[in-house]
């Protein structure tokens, strides 16, 4: 389980890449690179992290579920995830 402030900073830097992003890709398209170095730094994308969205976890992340292996199982073991059951041959 990641720390609060761990998750509330990947939170925040959500929200201001969201926010900026239009003038991001204003700035982008008109080459103007002198512009886009005087917005703040967690506006760019580069800066996100993929995380667990329940625990914070930023190893083990499953892209199309969006949480981590370790919940993934936890969640498909228990029925909670539809169309996921354990494999066995």
């Amino acid at each position: 389980m990641a720390k609060e402030s761990i998750k509330a900073r990947q939170r925040k830097r959500e929200k201001m890449v969201a926010k900026y992003a239009d003038k991001r890709k204003a700035l982008k398209a008109a080459g103007d690179y002198a512009g886009l170095d005087k917005l703040p730094k967690n506006a760019s994308p580069v800066r996100l992290k993929n995380r667990c969205q329940l625990t914070g976890r930023p190893k083990g992340y499953m892209r199309y579920f969006g949480i981590s292996r370790i919940m993934f199982r936890d969640m498909a073991l228990n029925g909670i995830i539809p169309g996921v059951k354990k494999a066995s041959w």
